[in-house]
Order: C-alpha cells, then structure tokens, then sequence
C-alpha cells in the first residue's frame, strides 16, 4: 500500500458545527488533506453536506461514527457510506458485526475496527471486566478484524508496533491521541487522552495515519502547526 506523505496526516474536525469546520479546512488550504468527521459534528445539521462538500473540495475524508449495532444495521449503514464517497469509517463490536461491516462495503470504503480507545487505560479496562492487559486485547481486535475482512484497525501509538510486528502491513493503522511534543514524558496524558504519542514516534512505530484534532485546531495558527506536523511525519518516513 503507497501512502502519499501528505494524507498520512488526519485532521480532526471536532468543532460544533458545519460553518466551524469548513473555515478551519478553507484556513489549513493545502497543509491536509484528510479530515476527520464524527459525532460532535453529526449532530449538527449537514453532516453529510460536509462530506460531500470536502469531496468536492479534493479532499478525503475518514467517518468517525463507529457503527455499533446489530451486523445487519451495521451493514446498511456502511453501505450507505460506501455510496456517499467516504475513504475511511469506523466500527464496534463483535466478529459478526465486523464480518458484516466489511461485506457490505464497497467502492473505495474502507472499514476499520476500533481496538482500544486513547481514553481508555489499564484501570479502565480492569473496571470493565477484561482480562487482559491493553496490549493483548488490542493485538487480539486487530487479529479477529483482519479474520473478518476489515481493512484496518485505529489503535494507539503505543500498541501499533507490536500490531506490525505481528500482523505487518495486511492492516491499515491509523492512530489517534498525537500530541506534538518535544518531551515523550508529557504524552502520557492529554486531557481526556490517556495513550498518547508524538507524531515522529506514531510513524516510526508503524502508524500509517495519525489523527490530530486539539493541537492543529487551538493553535495560534493552525495552517502553521499543521505543516509543522506534516515536516515532522516526511522527517520520520525517511
């Protein structure tokens, strides 16, 4: 799979409403051009104008809903999406819900199982009732995913090394919770974020997409701190 530089950067467009996130991609001009659209954004009037409007504007774009219902719900809705010229989309669930997902999909959808969430850490999971720690339940997810016909998997920056290790490149890794720090100590928590990563350390870990909504979209200059972003991934690609 040939990944252009430039789309292996995610912008997440985790704004309240549709006017919010249009000026922000008007104002990040050619510094992305894949965005994230999700469940702020759905409940705003025009969401799938938004999709369709960042189609129109040669951009890609990565639906962050993750389905999660019965296989046959889940498979009308990724359909759906399939029609609506969505690349990326996510899903919950068991191996039957995954199963459906990446049989309904078509055209150029790709469907990607959630691991873990970056909100999630090890006192979480336990308080949860999983057995296991974050590292194995991530693998075990990526494992089924990719025995159900998902395309990838989204999966914090500090367990995609051991997924490429074990799976290598059958599945796409697309990483959320980018912090873009000097000092790998101060990613461990951010905000809500729990496992986090700098964008240098997701890619040279295995990362094939990072995500990064707060630090592009608060900055001073966002079109400056996404470029920023995009040197440091073309840095560690090499």
């Amino acid at each position: 799979m040939t990944i252009a530089p430039s789309d292996r950067l995610i912008v997440a467009l985790d704004l309240p409403e549709i006017p919010d996130a249009k000026a922000l991609v008007v104002r990040l001009g050619d510094a992305a051009t894949f965005y994230k659209i999700g469940l702020e954004l759905f409940m705003s009037p025009g969401f799938f104008g938004l999709l369709d409007w960042l189609r129109a504007e040669n951009k890609k774009v990565f639906v962050d809903l993750k389905f999660f219902d019965i296989p046959e719900t889940v498979a009308r809705a990724v359909k759906s999406l399939s029609e609506r010229g969505a690349d990326f989309c996510t899903i919950h669930g068991n191996q039957a819900i995954m199963e459906a997902a990446a049989k309904a999909k078509s055209g150029k959808l790709k469907v990607l199982a959630v691991t873990a969430l970056t909100s999630l850490d090890q006192g979480d999971l336990n308080d949860l009732g999983f057995q296991c720690n974050v590292a194995d339940l991530v693998l075990s997810r990526a494992r089924r995913a990719l025995a159900a016909g998902c395309d990838g998997v989204v999966s914090s920056g500090l367990e995609v090394g051991r997924l490429k290790q074990e799976i290598g490149s059958r599945l796409i890794c697309v990483t959320p919770g980018i912090r873009p720090v000097e000092n790998q100590a101060e990613t461990q928590t951010f905000g809500d974020q729990k496992r986090v990563m700098t964008p240098a350390a997701a890619i040279k870990a295995g990362a094939d997409y990072i995500v990064v909504g707060r630090p592009i979209r608060d900055a001073a200059d966002p079109k400056a701190a996404a470029a920023a972003i995009q040197r440091e991934i073309a840095a560690a690609l090499i």
